[in-house]
Formats: structure tokens, C-alpha cells, sequence
């Protein structure tokens, strides 16, 4: 969550839509205008593999163990070399996936309705619940 609110608050990005779950991440962004030629997604996953190394070796090192990369360029690995990016083409698609994210919670049994998952966008679209992390996307459309 720091990560993006740090994105956020730099003017990096705006983040439309996001679900934390245990084992991954979806979040729905556009870069800002400064940023378009920077690696924004990079940095994001750098920083935040940075944070979850310190965090192990701190609480749990055994656990770290699992993380240890066989490249030669890293001593760890915690994302997937080559994440999924999807450009949102229209509304429609975007709102789909809007749904998914929203829905992924539920499907993975962690809660039973989307706005009840606190690591998501859902209380935001759903529940009109203000978060400051996120811009709607009918600002940019």
C-alpha cells in the first residue's frame, strides 16, 4: 500500500482500480504525462521486492529461502519476469476488469461480498467510500 500511495503522491500515476490478495496483484493505472517515458512499473516492482526482502530477512528469513532467484542478476525473486500488462481499450473493457479484480477476493473464498476485502478498489465503486489513493476513471475518459 505504501508503494502506491507513494506513486500517487508523486504524481506518477493515477490508479483506477486495485485488489492486494496473499499470492498476487491487480492494479488498474495510467501513467501521468511526466512519467510516460519512465519505467513506472519497474520501479514499482523493484522497490517493493526491496521492501518485501527487508521485511523477511528481518521476521522471517527461513521463509526468504523460497525467494532465492537462480539468475545471476538478483540474489531473490519475487515477481513473475514478465507480469501481464493489458492496455484498457474502452470503458467496457475497463469496467470488466474493474469487476474481476473486484470479484477475485470472493473467488479465492477471503471474503464474501467484494466490498467486505479492504486490500481492494471495491468499497470505492461499490460503496462510494472515498480512498485517496484512487482517481475514477470517468476523470479520463
Amino acid at each position: 500500500m505504501d508503494s502506491l500511495k507513494f506513486l500517487v503522491a508523486e504524481k506518477r500515476v493515477w490508479i483506477y482500480g486495485y485488489v492486494i490478495m496473499p499470492n498476487h496483484i491487480h492494479i488498474l493505472w495510467r501513467k501521468q504525462d511526466a512519467w510516460i517515458e519512465k519505467n513506472v512499473q519497474q520501479h514499482f516492482l523493484k522497490f517493493t521486492a526491496q521492501q518485501m526482502k527487508f521485511n523477511l530477512l528481518k521476521n522471517n528469513p527461513i521463509v526468504l529461502q523460497n525467494y532465492k532467484s537462480t539468475q545471476a542478476d538478483r540474489q531473490y525473486h519475487f515477481w513473475e519476469r514478465r507480469p501481464y500488462n493489458a492496455t484498457m481499450l474502452s470503458r467496457r473493457v475497463l469496467e470488466q476488469k474493474l469487476d474481476y479484480i473486484h470479484y477475485n477476493p470472493t473467488k479465492a473464498n477471503l471474503c464474501l461480498i467484494p466490498e467486505e476485502y479492504l486490500y481492494s478498489s471495491a468499497q470505492f465503486y461499490l460503496l462510494n467510500i472515498p480512498n485517496p489513493l484512487l482517481t475514477h476513471y470517468m476523470e479520463h475518459i
